[in-house]
């Protein structure tokens, strides 16, 4: 049995883990401004627990396609009020940011997991996780930068979009072991949607146990993104039941924890599947081998 072990919590990952999450946003591409300011966001906390989350990740920046970044101090004043009430709930909360200050300011807060789609490359921010303890860290693949990143996005090569993102991960893996954080502590995240087409999203989800060789378990957001608005045709709003078809998939492919917004449909999808003993979930390799 595979565990992430993070600032409190050794997260047994025998069977996929529901990252619920918290945007603490006025422009989120899904859920802009509906848990925008602190009493909503703790409420909406309280319901992802009450619908089954694992794991809260809570985050006060967007990083939807063609996004404009925030201020740290903005960042700070829309996350904290929120991280300091769910630290005391007794659940791994994670922060999803790239900024050292703010990585720092929530590690101070007590939080569990730093959640990180520039996979630590801003200044200061490796040296926080590596700084502390025993947090969790999550890697996450992206080109560019949230504001550009779709720009001119039509690849279709799985060969190299594999390759892109095997080695990318492989390499910020191995720079933060190098710098004394044990792998452990590490998943890694192929970034579905960050810059990618959606015949390279597609083969992400198809060749994702490939992905387990590099000896971490691995982290899929698939919810609500916009290649299943390409696939199905549908609105950000209705697409709950293709945002839980894959989370099924990519569990099945390997994946250990699910980012979803969708966290009720999720974990009762995961209880059918887990009861009629249909998951075959590969672990994997020990110890990030690979990276």
């Amino acid at each position: 049995m595979s565990v992430w072990h993070t600032t409190r919590f050794a997260v047994a990952l025998d069977r996929p883990r529901v990252m619920g999450i918290v945007n603490v946003t006025p422009d989120s591409f899904s859920d802009g401004g509906t848990h925008a300011d602190t009493p909503a966001a703790i409420s909406h906390a309280e319901a992802l627990l009450r619908d089954g989350a694992d794991i809260l990740d809570i985050g006060g920046e967007s990083t939807r396609p063609g996004a404009e970044p925030v201020s740290p101090q903005q960042e700070l004043a829309r996350v904290m009020p929120v991280v300091r009430e769910a630290v005391t709930w007794g659940v791994p909360v994670s922060v999803d940011t790239s900024r050292a200050e703010v990585m720092q300011a929530c590690l101070d807060a007590g939080i569990d997991i730093v959640n990180d789609v520039r996979s630590l490359r801003l200044p200061g921010a490796q040296a926080v996780v590596a700084g502390h303890p025993g947090c969790g860290v999550c890697l996450m693949h992206m080109r560019g930068e949230p504001k550009t990143m779709q720009a001119g996005r039509h690849g279709n090569d799985d060969d190299a979009v594999l390759a892109e993102v095997s080695g990318f991960l492989a390499e910020r893996s191995r720079s933060l072991i190098d710098a004394g954080v044990g792998a452990d502590r590490i998943v890694v995240d192929p970034g579905i949607g960050f810059g990618k087409s959606v015949a390279e999203n597609l083969a992400l989800l198809r060749r994702q146990r490939e992905l387990l060789g590099l000896g971490f378990p691995i982290l899929a957001g698939w919810s609500r993104k916009s290649t299943l608005g390409t696939v199905t045709g549908a609105l950000v709003d209705r697409r709950q039941a293709a945002s839980v078809s894959a989370a099924l998939l990519a569990a099945l492919n390997g994946a250990r924890i699910l980012r979803v917004h969708d966290v009720r449909e999720t974990v009762e999808a995961f209880k059918v599947w887990l009861a009629a003993g249909m998951f075959d979930i590969p672990a994997p390799a020990s110890g990030g081998k690979s990276a």
